[in-house]
């Protein structure tokens, strides 16, 4: 048989539960509708992702901005910390968690520029990247090994063996010019001076302008 004392528990706690799922239900009503964003569709995504285009590798990368491209955005998608300690020339720091933010989502979301997200691997960068074309964002890129691949590539390019082909020699010697640039020194220019990288003004960034809607027609 079911003890008295807990039949009276029961009895008492189902009017508490019942009275708090209808202020639960009442509060529903009262918070704003959601807008369902339709973005892109799967397939779309899908084709994108695999794409070639969608990454650019730390050479193309340096050469954009030894030849200081003006087409191109740099955004960090790391927390601010880490922008501060090392990023790359006149990048803007976007972190993941803040990335549709109103004043920065221009960066984004607009048609003048090609946008390379970056972090220090690929992993931030290509969640930065799922999420924009789910809203259907253009021209995004991802740096393909993130900060670490240009560091091992651009800043401290491996040396190659002598049983290496030529054309990795020759890899090697844009690539330590190109660390010549960023300011690395080697032992043979010690003596020489070592120009930094010219600082080019920051970028105009245009929103995309919003379609407005037009009014409802009618009346009497």
């Amino acid at each position: 048989m079911i003890n008295r004392n807990l039949v009276k528990v029961l009895s008492f706690r189902y009017p508490i539960i019942a009275a708090i799922f209808l202020i639960l239900a009442g509060g529903l009503v009262l918070l704003p509708k959601y807008e369902k964003q339709k973005g892109i569709a799967p397939q779309e995504l899908l084709n994108k992702s695999t794409s070639p285009e969608r990454y650019i590798s730390t050479d193309q990368l340096a050469d954009i901005i030894i030849n200081q491209d003006p087409s191109y955005i740099f955004v960090d998608v790391r927390d601010e910390e880490s922008f501060n300690k090392y990023t790359l020339p006149n990048a803007v720091n976007i972190p993941l968690k803040q990335l549709f933010d109103e004043d920065l989502v221009m960066y984004l979301n607009q048609d003048q520029f090609d946008v390379v997200l970056f972090s220090n691997d690929n992993f931030y960068a290509d969640q930065a990247w799922i999420l924009c074309n789910r809203l259907k964002y253009k021209n995004l890129h991802v740096l393909k090994g993130g900060l670490n691949e240009w560091y091992n590539t651009i800043i401290n390019p491996p040396f190659p063996n002598e049983n290496m082909p030529a054309q990795d020699f020759e890899l090697f010697s844009a690539r330590k010019a190109a660390s010549m640039y960023f300011g690395v020194a080697y032992p043979e220019q010690a003596k020489k001076e070592v120009k930094a990288p010219i600082k080019t003004a920051p970028k105009k960034i245009v929103p995309v302008k919003k379609k407005k809607k037009m009014p409802v027609e009618g009346g009497c």
